[in-house]
């Protein structure tokens, strides 16, 4: 059930007889020459979209931009500040507690939004006022990407692309795959990243000339597919878990 296309009357069942929603985020930022600003936001919402159709929950409107000031030196990047950031959210979800929604799975695909949501949920967890969580879809299947992609990456790689092939295949510049590859970053490892353990960069332009990083030309639709599907289901079953826990459990322990 998608929340902005119902009458308000038609939602009394809902919220009478339910307690969870699905609230997409993602940004609005570069992921290289060869896929659309849209990117996490587009796989956010597909992933939302698909468990709600799947399980009957609610889906809310998507947060199409989140914090991507790391991205700002490529066109059209935008971005909120870490702070308006989290209070937005959570403003916005104490607005589904209102309504009687008391536990909320933040369908995420932005790496820079996730320490953000983990920080909205401990306050309105801490408050008592609904359990959030924060689900980000790479981090459910982590052993499928790595069998798919030789050479990945955590952004505007393989993975990504393989799922914009899959749900929004209009919006990828086949053409340009190559060159994605050879102007970014294609043997990413997270270690070379830093500097005698110290994370010296603060920018992706500080590591990639075009913002991506891995080799897009392993991409595929048919890989997109994969990866849409069983993480799917990796959502669909915390869907099921969370709305199966009693609603105390999820609260704060008290002290030992």
């Amino acid at each position: 059930m998608y929340l902005a296309a119902e009458s308000w009357p038609d939602l009394d069942a809902y919220f009478e007889n339910e307690s969870l929603a699905l609230v997409p985020l993602g940004s609005t930022e570069q992921h290289g020459p060869h896929l659309p600003l849209a990117t996490d936001h587009l796989i956010a919402e597909g992933f939302a979209r698909a468990a709600a159709d799947r399980t009957g929950f609610l889906r809310t409107p998507t947060i199409n931009v989140g914090v991507s000031p790391h991205h700002r030196q490529f066109n059209g990047t935008m971005w909120v500040d870490a702070p308006v950031f989290r209070d937005y959210v959570e403003s916005f979800t104490r607005n589904l507690a209102y309504h009687g929604i008391d536990r909320v799975i933040y369908v995420n695909a932005h790496g820079g939004n996730v320490e953000h949501l983990r920080e909205v949920g401990r306050r309105l967890r801490d408050e008592e006022v609904l359990y959030a969580v924060e689900w980000m879809w790479n981090d459910s299947i982590p052993e499928l990407v790595d069998d798919l992609f030789e050479r990945n990456g955590p952004h505007g790689g393989p993975k990504e692309t393989a799922l914009i092939q899959h749900l929004r295949p209009e919006l990828v510049h086949d053409d340009r795959l190559a060159d994605a590859r050879d102007g970014g970053f294609p043997e990413f490892e997270a270690s070379e990243m830093n500097r005698h353990g110290a994370r010296t960069f603060y920018d992706a332009i500080d590591n990639t000339d075009n913002g991506v990083l891995g080799d897009q030309t392993d991409a595929t639709a048919e890989k997109g597919e994969q990866l849409f599907e069983a993480a799917t289901d990796q959502l669909v079953q915390l869907c099921e878990w969370l709305d199966d826990q009693p609603f105390e459990d999820l609260l704060p322990k008290e002290h030992a």
